[in-house]
């Protein structure tokens, strides 16, 4: 993986807001905020989850293995995360306006931030959901059938993508990365003619950040993070 720098460590899952706001998810659940320190690169955070979110703005959301939704409030003690009404199985978050998640039959939801209904749910159906800080969204579906979120809720919420993908990360318009079934790394191009690069390398998971972060796990736990990004 010529274009990557592994990183100390072992993940199951990893999501970037931007360089400093890199979180992850190990194996068993417990969950760890990269340090940008090459002696301890990682802290531990109290609480369990199998999913993890971070956005651009510090903004920090997580489910559990039973869908149970959190929400970091920043304390290091015993009220580190908030309950959020609802059942997810994936999360993301681009900023603290844009949080979205898809629960575990597919159906799609936006956080309003309403205490008293904060899930608005949106057409389609999708595995993988990911937002973006300037409130892109993107998703695939268990068929690897790529969308992009156009806004429009009442007819077309969602345009088809020419690509397949299993997984999907969005730092902004211009930071979408994804990894196909076979662990396949691409980015888009914006280009109709020729949508996605192929990206040296192999991952089950990847990560990209607002301001061009880009990180990823592999099939094996290892961390990395891709050499045109380096913490400063």
């Amino acid at each position: 993986m010529a274009e990557w720098t592994n990183v100390s460590g072992g993940l199951a899952a990893i999501s970037v807001g931007s360089r400093t706001n890199v979180w992850g998810v190990n194996s068993s659940g417990q969950i760890y905020r990269y340090t940008n320190s090459d002696a301890n690169p990682w802290i531990g955070v109290d609480g369990s989850l199998q999913d993890v979110a971070a956005g651009a703005d510090g903004t920090v959301w997580g489910v559990d293995s039973a869908g149970v939704i959190y929400r970091y409030t920043g304390d290091q003690g015993s009220s580190s995360w908030d309950k959020i009404s609802g059942t997810l199985s994936r999360i993301s978050v681009g900023s603290r306006t844009n949080v979205w998640g898809v629960n575990s039959s597919g159906q799609i939801y936006r956080y309003t931030n309403n205490d008293a209904n904060p899930w608005i749910g949106v057409a389609g159906t999708l595995s993988d959901i990911a937002a973006g800080a300037d409130g892109t969204v993107w998703g695939v579906n268990s068929a690897g059938v790529i969308y992009r979120y156009t806004g429009d809720q009442n007819s077309n919420p969602w345009i088809s993508i020419p690509g397949t993908l299993s997984r999907i990360s969005v730092g902004s318009r211009t930071n979408v990365w994804g990894v196909n079934s076979s662990g396949q790394i691409y980015r888009y191009t914006n280009s109709d003619s020729n949508p996605w690069i192929g990206i040296d390398g192999t991952l089950s998971e990847i990560a990209a950040g607002a301001d061009g972060t880009v990180w990823g796990v592999n099939s094996a736990d290892a961390i990395y993070r891709h050499s045109g990004d380096q913490p400063g």
